[in-house]
């Protein structure tokens, strides 16, 4: 199923512009970056987490996600949840709601407390799903990837088409 591995763009991938990144380049297994953009992530007014010290996780077909330091995120407004997942490359993963919500809110972030080999830098950071948050980079609000399982951040300089999107079940 996974012909395409960030080695070669395939020929229905749209060709980056000066300043993107096509989402075919990033390699399968997933590999983490360093940005130290300012990431900002709310629910409503309330900042949640703000951060220079992401690290993205990036991924053949799939816009980046972004991970935020533990000490970048204010806990009072999360509560752990009884979700729980599996990755084959992150490992398990532990899931958080809102807390200051009044009704059961969805999940809106995980974490790896103990990732696989060669993911070790997610430990201590936390993931946040951009649909049911807001979320920007640099002052860029964040689009959600389609497809309401991903939690990938869709930004200007992010090349597709992406998996979620309709037509992509086959990559």
């Amino acid at each position: 199923m996974w012909f395409f591995n960030g080695s070669v763009r395939p020929p229905f991938a749209k060709t980056p512009r000066a300043g993107e990144e096509s989402v075919w380049d990033y390699p399968r297994p997933p590999m983490l970056a360093a940005d130290d953009r300012e990431i900002i992530v709310a629910y409503r007014d309330q900042v949640i987490a703000r951060s220079t010290k992401a690290i993205r996780v990036l991924e053949t077909a799939g816009p980046p996600t972004f991970y935020l330091p533990k000490a970048d995120i204010d806990f009072k407004h999360l509560v752990p949840a009884l979700e729980q997942s599996w990755c084959e490359w992150k490992g398990s993963a532990r899931y958080y709601r809102l807390a200051n919500s009044d009704v059961m809110s969805d999940v809106v972030s995980w974490t790896y407390p103990r990732p696989n080999d060669n993911f070790e830098a997610l430990q201590d950071c936390f993931g946040f799903y951009p649909g049911r948050l807001q979320c920007s980079v640099n002052g860029e609000s964040v689009r959600a990837q389609a497809g309401g399982f991903y939690a990938g951040w869709v930004t200007n300089e992010i090349a597709g088409p992406m998996k979620g999107e309709p037509g992509t079940e086959c990559w």
